[in-house]
Parts: C-alpha cells; sequence; structure tokens
C-alpha cells in the first residue's frame, strides 16, 4: 500500500456509548487488515529481544458521523467511482450476533436498507477517500 497514494478511515457513530465505539474501531480494523494484509508491518524486536507483532505502517483517522452521514457514506461507496476502494461495515444486526453462524443467517433475511451501520472502514486511494470523508471531523 501506498501511503503517498492511498489511505484508511474508520468513520464510527459518534451518538454510541464508548465501549461500542471500541468494540466497532477494533471489528473493522480487522476486517480491514484482513482485507489489506500489506498494509501491516514486519514483527519488530525491541532493544530486549523482544518479538512485536508488526502494526499498521501508516495512521488510521477515526472520524466521528451521524446514523445519516454513515448510511449515506455507505450508498456512495456503492457507486462505480468507488468500487476500487476496499470497505467493511459494520452493524447493529452484526453487533448483537452470538456467533457468525446467528450472524449469517440473520443477515440473508435482512433487508440492506434495516440495517443500522454502527461504522465503516475505507482504504484505498486518498483522493477518492478525502472526496468522500474530508469534512468529517476526528471522534475524540
Amino acid at each position: 500500500m501506498n501511503t503517498q497514494t492511498e489511505k484508511c478511515v474508520l468513520v464510527i457513530d459518534e451518538e454510541l456509548p464508548a465501549g461500542l465505539i471500541a468494540n466497532t474501531a477494533a471489528i473493522l480494523g480487522i476486517t480491514i487488515g484482513k482485507l489489506n494484509p500489506e498494509a501491516v508491518g514486519a514483527d519488530v524486536t525491541d532493544q530486549n529481544g523482544l518479538l512485536h507483532a508488526g502494526i499498521i505502517e501508516f495512521p488510521v483517522p477515526v472520524l466521528k458521523g451521524s446514523p445519516e452521514q454513515i448510511r449515506d457514506l455507505r450508498e456512495s461507496l456503492c457507486l462505480p467511482e468507488y468500487q476500487d476502494l476496499s470497505v467493511a461495515d459494520f452493524s447493529d444486526l452484526a453487533q448483537s450476533c452470538r456467533t457468525y453462524e446467528e450472524f449469517i443467517q440473520k443477515m440473508a433475511e435482512t433487508p440492506e436498507n434495516d440495517l443500522q451501520y454502527l461504522g465503516l472502514a475505507i482504504c484505498g486511494s486518498k483522493k477518492k477517500i478525502n472526496k468522500l470523508t474530508g469534512s468529517m471531523a476526528l471522534l475524540r
């Protein structure tokens, strides 16, 4: 991943309680890491010789959005001009499931417009991501 031309961002529902924000960020980070394994650097060793797993090689801004902004952003990401971006979403349905099998079943039975997105992760063209998220503030 070329950090000069590409980036990753997380956009998370600013209305969520802190625990759900943390959970949403963790889930999205794991998922987007699976989609973009080249973004994770090599393992490193500290001065004492202790090995530390590689981390992402560049910052990942965590942005805040309202539920409506996140839904609009998710819909925009379905447009042809954004098909080359890597996208991961996390919804209220996913968060409520206890097993992956339950998630698969419930998703198959649920129309997309019934999902409430808790957050999105987006990786790819910095120019495209900035166009989509440039006006969003950092989640603090």
